[in-house]
């Protein structure tokens, strides 16, 4: 007779799932379930704990974990007889791994991925974890001695375990739901936020603390922010040379372009290599705002491999859209293989004379930079072209072909190497992202094909994740297939983030199809997520129909990026990007509100604060929106004039003289455009700031004068 502990393991329920990180589970001989009512029906009726593992498809604890423990048939006999198990993708379901990594921080200390949870039938945790070995080591029990012990905890002391579950539940809903109305709303607040992130400047490294180091792209946009404002020295250095460093460093892969997810030492040198969607967005922005704050061009230049990695390798060229993630390994048995080189490796492929360079400066040696193979260098900038020309006594333009030659041959000997995988998955948030980004690099850079390919997923984004009875999806489309199999409903972020999009798009054309849009999904975002009692969004709706299903009956308002903008700070700009061209009260109370949530608690945060502190500035600075008119050199030279240097609350919108019409302008620029005087008079520019706007004018120095008044 067959039971759940002896069905063949390509017969698990993942087989049908959409998601490649739960597919790539459907072989093991644990009897999988997805998230769903039945998997806690099921549960409930068999009186069994849950199993929960949370991971991602780039994450490679969570592959080593499926090898050691969930492909071994003896511990897989464990979990099927004593366990209902869950198997969650924290990139398809972030409202479930949000609030179970809230209530294993809160058990353990620590949380990650692979999450590692048991929770009651109904999906209440009472024990977590992250990473388990098959064997006792690295100072963790055996993960078959943690089952053992959780199932016979279950069964001999439920009252107990009812008393933690309830407990880690209330943590779960408190983690983010704060009382921080205390404090006040002022620039005061602001100042703080950047103290704490100058306060954290490794001023030899650049970044923030020791290892490992994470990119801040919020805390740095803010300090930008600041700098263009105020000038102030201690910011300027901090992002300057945080900016630079890292486009030194191993975290950005020097040959195609591109950032890790992070560092694993202060030096930026060795990465965990799997290279994120929402990452190179966040840094792309970094870097464009940079370059237009500060003018160097070497800001620029990485911006624009940023882009030409994601146009390689993590865009749909065709339909629009870009993929979620590369992971970091081919197999489990390697460490970044297909990123890095040995000294042997590199002589393969170039001259002796390419390779007296670039052994200088990439760093490419006998001895690299990898402890699972000491032999394998992580490509980092370790001599400036300078210094390199200098110590092989050769001109610095000599040095330079050669390795512009030597960075060709040694990337095309790597695209013959077999390549880590591409999750194609098209997430709405990131995807928004992504697409102000794109909007935003390509303007100041003059990218055409850039915006375009931006407008090009925008429109996807609200032809397929877009209904106006349903709202918005999570999930646009799965690698080959067209829509997924069942509906994932939108979170904050896909709200927020993609009315800032739409916002961005209808800056970069005049088009006002996309200012519509942002509206309707705006008013759509706080008529679903708002909380009208407390103030401030939840991260996530309440289902209609259906059950709630464990610890989504917490209700969660998000502050902190990780890493992405937290829900709360994004919705804010949002709605007063709106404000500022709709001109309704409402949405600037609500934003309001929301930033006095969170005003007396926040500066605690530091660095995970940053998108709060962008939220606050745009909140305290009166907008100012730059209107350039017309077509041709002068209008291209006001364009580029305006956008010079970065600020949270400044926006420049192109517009043909066609589009100076009541019917074609956002409410509060209908009221006054189309009624100055002049505005048929060619090109010109006109500044708005807060609910007025200044007399035309028509040359750079003229813009720049109005800007400034």
């Amino acid at each position: 007779m067959t039971t759940d502990s002896t069905v063949h393991a390509s017969n698990n329920s993942l087989k049908d799932a959409s998601s490649a990180y739960l597919r790539s589970a459907m072989h093991q001989p644990v009897q999988w379930h997805e998230w769903s009512e039945e998997a806690f029906a099921k549960a409930a009726r068999e009186d069994k704990p849950i199993l929960l593992d949370i991971g991602a498809v780039w994450c490679h604890w969570c592959h080593v974990m499926d090898r050691e423990s969930y492909e071994d048939p003896k511990l897989a006999a464990v979990v099927n007889e004593h366990f209902v198990a869950i198997k969650v993708d924290r990139d398809e379901r972030p409202d479930v791994d949000s609030r179970y990594q809230a209530a294993v921080q809160s058990m353990s200390g620590q949380g990650g991925w692979p999450l590692t949870a048991v929770l009651t039938p109904d999906g209440k945790p009472y024990f977590g974890g992250t990473y388990f070995p098959p064997e006792e080591r690295y100072g963790r029990p055996s993960f078959e001695r943690v089952l053992r012990t959780m199932a016979e905890v279950w069964k001999k002391q439920r009252t107990e375990v009812t008393d933690t579950a309830g407990s880690v539940m209330a943590a779960i809903e408190h983690g983010e739901t704060f009382a921080g109305r205390s404090g006040q709303l002022s620039a005061t607040l602001v100042d703080k936020l950047v103290s704490h992130a100058v306060g954290q400047f490794d001023a030899q490294h650049g970044g923030f603390g020791s290892q490992p180091k994470f990119p801040h792209p919020s805390a740095l946009d803010l300090l930008i922010d600041v700098v263009g404002r105020t000038g102030d020295e201690a910011a300027k250095k901090t992002v300057v040379v945080t900016l630079e460093k890292m486009a030194l460093g191993g975290i950005y892969d020097q040959l195609a372009g591109g950032f890790h997810r992070y560092s694993v030492d202060e030096r930026w040198v060795v990465p965990h290599f799997e290279k994120m969607l929402y990452d190179n967005a966040g840094l792309l922005k970094n870097y464009a705002h940079a370059y237009q704050t500060f003018v160097n061009p070497e800001f620029a230049r990485v911006a624009k491999d940023i882009i030409r990695w994601m146009d390689e390798w993590l865009t749909d060229r065709e339909r629009g859209g870009f993929y979620a993630s590369q992971d970091a390994d081919v197999t489990l048995d390697d460490d970044g293989d297909y990123f890095t080189w040995t000294r042997e490796e590199a002589a393969a492929v170039l001259t002796p004379e390419e390779l007296s360079v670039v052994e200088l400066h990439y760093h490419i040696g006998h001895v690299g930079d990898m402890h699972h193979n000491p032999q394998k260098n992580v490509l980092h900038v370790n001599f400036t072209l300078d210094d390199t020309a200098r110590r092989l006594k050769l001109p610095v333009p000599e040095v330079q072909a050669r390795i512009a030659s030597a960075s060709k041959k040694l990337y095309a000997a790597r695209l013959e190497r077999s390549a880590p995988f591409l999750d194609k998955t098209i997430y709405t948030s990131w995807n928004a992202m992504a697409v102000s980004a794109y909007l935003q690099a390509g303007r100041v850079l003059h990218l055409g094909s850039t915006v375009a390919f931006a407008l090009k997923t925008l429109d996807r984004i609200l032809a397929e994740a877009w209904n106006e009875e349903s709202g918005l999806a999570h999930v646009i489309s799965y690698a080959g297939s067209d829509k997924p199999k069942e509906r994932i409903c939108g979170v904050l972020d896909d709200y927020a983030f993609t009315v800032e999009a739409c916002l961005d798009g209808w800056e970069a054309t005049g088009e006002i199809k996309y200012y519509k849009a942002a509206e309707q999904i705006g008013d759509a975002m706080v008529a679903r997520f708002y909380d009208l009692v407390g103030g401030g969004f939840f991260d996530a709706e309440l289902p209609t129909e259906g059950k709630v299903l464990g610890a989504l009956s917490a209700r969660r308002k998000p502050l902190q990026d990780t890493p992405t903008p937290a829900g709360n700070p994004s919705a804010v700009i949002a709605l007063l990007r709106l404000e500022h061209l709709n001109g309704r009260q409402d949405l600037r109370e609500r934003a309001e509100d929301t930033l006095e949530n969170f005003a007396g608690i926040v500066e605690h945060f530091g660095l995970y604060a940053g998108s709060y502190g962008l939220a606050l500035q745009q909140y305290l600075q009166a907008p100012t929106q730059v209107v350039v008119i017309g077509e041709g050199d002068e209008a291209r030279r006001l364009k580029a004039t305006a956008l010079a240097g970065y600020a949270v609350n400044k926006s420049v919108i192109r517009l043909g003289a066609e589009q100076i019409s009541p019917l074609s302008l956002p409410p509060m620029l209908a009221e006054t455009l189309p009624a100055l005087p002049g505005i048929e008079d060619g090109v010109m520019a006109v500044v708005c700031r807060g609910n007025a706007c200044l007399p035309p004018v028509h040359d750079a120095n003229a813009l720049l004068a109005a800007m400034a008044g």
